[in-house]
């Protein structure tokens, strides 16, 4: 018997057409959802630099899958791809209709009212729902006026975002996680689901990108089946024009029952028009007209599907208004096997067995299995729409410079070294050249004011004790971390380029085979490069992963990678100790976290996250030009972050170190901080430390504000040493200072981390990570010290 082709044999350049998708569950089901449906045609463009895994082409986007997720999917016609774009001939002066009740969708024949007209000026809730990297958030922020972060990579918004509608007080707007279908297969999916079925807002705003129309109608279909007032935001209609593209909307209008307004997000055009549509359809309750998505030709397979749906809505038709659900979607899901539907609904045996008589028969109609039919079935319907209403465009200069790019960034021999060159000239930059120069700038200038304020005080003869808390506390303290403000700035800046551009996924794509072998996806590496960042949104990324072992893996790790909230300590020390190799300790320094990141993953990975990581299926974006809006808004948003912290947090702390080294038990004013408060609290932990050759009592009262913000260890240590961090060689010699920036590199991160890893895992985990992460952090130091000790550099 001649051996099944399939979609892994297939060749760079090489086109076939889907017979069949194999596996089961979730996953088989994320296949229907992203277009991969028998007949779909499917081109392999790239393998990763290690073969595995690869990038295809499906209904004219690009996606990627691991070889034996690709093992799953049968092909058939295997032949040389023709690249060449067609369009036909441009369409001039498309008509669209107007606001309110000028709109074709507005015409009696379409209207579906749900309930009574909702007054002027009473409240109304929108949910911005659509795929994801589809422009949801840029749109959410040009519809509030908010600032929310936006990037190009699928998975940018990990929780829901409310807003006011500008100009609009009664209206808000909900920004929903991106979606491709209400099958949920991640945890940010099940959020959006969940909100659109237990909400039930007002109405929808349905964003589309125009450039991907095929793709993201499938989530159109079912939020039409939903019964909610909507309307389609036809988004990115600039760059499918630009390219010879276009959409007749007044057609895509009139078949879908729903107002369509083309729009660019991202230039603020069509904005007004689509919240005059969004507003009426919600204010009158129009909800869309149901559609039957079903060919009536009898001949094909919809036929079958289209008998299966309305024996299935029959039966569960008074189970579905009694749960609350809209009939035809209940159905379509229960046909599809979704449990979580099934559970809801809560049918009788008699009721489950005629449901399954009915998808027995659908089975043996269409020679497909449940979850294929209805899938193959949606996407006749939309190819069979975008057939009258979407002119294809040529090739995009975005595409065709993607390409030309990737042969670079994602080669077989440039990849990895594209990868390691951009991150040693992000940290050459940040650490060696403009991120120190501004440091240093910033440094002298609050060393200037601090003189100032210190004659000005002296001058006016301000009580001694109040003239210590002013210059060694406060000015010591906050002026010791806010010169390191710039240093982070810049990062930050490189990172969000990284993100803007579209290199987040591709380093996704590169780096999966190389963390599969550590028990993590290539998603993983995210929110990990994230971490370098910050903790907090590093963790809260980690939801687009749709394994909740692979998720907790993540955010177990991610707190190795080395965040910004450190570069004071590293700074300090490294111009303090090795003012010839900063950049050099530096580098080592993010190098031993990652090491020791993947070392525990493979611990974690045999002991208790045994399993495989969740499959590689993700998105690749075209690259884009890094919007300098959305880089400024970003450094704005860290350097504001910082400054809160730094006149909050450390402020607050600066204060009370300085209380506490400055008075003793009996509130005296000490002469020797050795006889403060805070000597006898430290003195408590210091024999802990005293192995790894600092057992100060100074160095542990750093370490235990540490916890409270990492920025806070450089302030402690500052107010502690007479308000100079020059006076570390009192305490450190160059060797223990580096085993001290190992602890400080791997000890338990931040409150606002910690707090993080508890809303995203449960409290029960909290003890266990900080016990782990401290200890992590002893042994290696002890171990970077016993290493020292045993080569004569201690």
């Amino acid at each position: 018997m001649k051996k099944k082709l399939t979609l892994a044999s297939l060749e760079v350049g090489q086109e076939a057409v889907i017979e069949s998708v194999g596996g089961e569950g979730a996953l088989r089901r994320h296949f229907f959802d992203m277009g991969m449906t028998p007949g779909a045609e499917v081109t392999l463009v790239k393998r990763a630099p290690m073969g595995d895994p690869i990038e295809i082409e499906i209904r004219g986007y690009e996606l990627t899958l691991r070889l034996e997720d690709a093992e799953k999917i049968e092909i058939n016609g295997v032949h040389l791809s023709d690249h060449t774009h067609k369009s036909a001939e441009r369409v001039k002066d498309i008509p669209h209709p107007g606001h309110g009740e000028l709109g074709a969708a507005h015409f009696a024949e379409h209207r579906t009212k749900t309930k009574p007209a909702i007054p002027e000026g009473q409240p109304l809730s929108f949910a911005l729902v659509g795929n994801q990297n589809c422009g949801k958030t840029t749109l959410f922020n040009q519809l509030t006026g908010s600032n929310q972060h936006v990037g190009n990579f699928p998975g940018v918004t990990v929780d829901k975002k409310d807003g006011t509608i500008r100009n609009h007080p009664e209206a808000t707007v909900t920004d929903l996680p991106g979606i491709y279908s209400l099958s949920p297969y991640s945890n940010e999916e099940i959020v959006t689901r969940d909100f659109l079925l237990k909400s039930q807002p007002s109405g929808i705003i349905n964003i589309i990108d125009a450039t991907n129309l095929e793709r993201n109608l499938l989530l159109t279909t079912q939020l039409l089946q939903l019964g909610i007032p909507m309307v389609i935001a036809l988004n990115m209609m600039d760059e499918l024009t630009k390219n010879g593209g276009a959409v007749l909307v007044n057609k895509l209008e009139d078949s879908l029952g729903v107002p369509v307004v083309p729009i660019s997000a991202a230039k603020n055009e069509g904005i007004d028009e689509l919240v005059a549509h969004a507003l009426h359809v919600a204010r009158f309750a129009e909800a869309p007209v149901p559609i039957d998505f079903c060919s009536p030709d009898e001949s094909s397979n919809e036929a079958a599907v289209h008998r299966c749906v309305h024996t299935v809505e029959h039966v569960i038709e008074d189970h579905a208004k009694t749960a609350g659900l809209p009939v035809r979607f209940a159905a379509s899901k229960l046909i599809e096997g979704d449990p979580l539907i099934d559970a809801v609904l809560k049918l009788g045996k008699n009721e489950k067995d005629l449901i399954k008589h009915a998808v027995v028969e659908l089975e043996w109609e269409t020679n497909l299995d449940r979850e294929a039919a209805i899938a193959d079935m949606s996407f006749s319907f939309i190819e069979r729409l975008t057939a009258v209403t979407l002119i294809k465009p040529s090739e995009s200069k975005e595409h065709e410079r993607s390409n030309k790019i990737d042969k670079i960034l994602t080669g077989k021999h440039t990849a990895l070294l594209s990868f390691f060159a951009i991150m040693a000239f992000i940290f050459w930059m940040t650490f060696g050249v403009i991120g120190a120069f501004l440091s240093n700038c910033l440094e002298f200038l609050i060393g200037k004011l601090t003189a100032l304020c210190d004659y000005g005080l002296t001058l006016y003869g301000i009580n001694p004790v109040v003239h210590s808390l002013v210059i060694d506390g406060i000015f010591a303290g906050v002026g010791s971390v806010l010169s390191f403000l710039p240093t982070i700035v810049v990062l930050f800046f490189f990172l969000s380029i990284l993100e803007d551009s579209g290199y987040m996924a591709r380093v996704a794509f590169v780096m999966d085979k190389l963390l599969r072998r550590i028990g993590l996806s290539g998603r993983s590496f995210v929110p990990m490069l994230i971490g370098f960042g910050c903790s907090v949104p590093a963790i809260m990324a980690s939801r687009t992963l749709s394994s909740d072992r692979d998720r907790r893996m993540t955010i177990l790790l991610t707190p190795f990678m080395s965040c910004s909230a450190k570069l004071p300590i590293y700074a300090v020390f490294t111009m303090a100790f090795f003012p010839n190799h900063a950049v050099l300790v530096m580098v080592s320094l993010y190098f031993i976290g990652m090491v020791v990141g993947v070392l525990y993953a493979l611990l974690l990975k045999v002991t208790g996250f045994k399993g495989e990581p969740v499959p590689f299926v993700m998105e690749l974006p075209n690259y884009r030009l890094p919007s300098a809006k959305n880089v400024c808004q970003l450094m704005w948003e860290k350097a504001k972050d910082f400054l809160v912290k730094a006149f909050t947090i450390i402020f607050l702390a600066s204060i009370v170190i300085w209380f506490l080294q400055t008075f003793d038990s009996r509130l005296n004013v000490v002469e020797n901080s050795a006889d403060s408060l805070l000597a006898l609290i430290g003195s408590l932990i210091a024999p802990i430390f005293k192995p790894l050759g600092f057992g100060d009592w100074r160095v542990s009262t750093a370490l235990i504000t540490g916890f409270v913000a990492k920025e806070s260890v450089v302030a402690t240590l500052t107010v502690l040493l007479g308000g100079s961090s020059t006076s570390l060689e009192l305490l450190f010699s160059q060797f223990t200072a580096y085993v001290f920036l190992i602890f400080t590199l791997i000890y338990t991160p931040c409150v606002a981390a910690i707090a993080a890893v508890k809303r995203e895992m449960g409290a029960k985990w909290v003890p266990s990570v900080i016990v782990t992460q401290c200890a992590i952090a002893w042994l290696c130091a002890f171990l970077v010290k016993l290493i020292g000790t045993l080569l004569g550099v201690a």
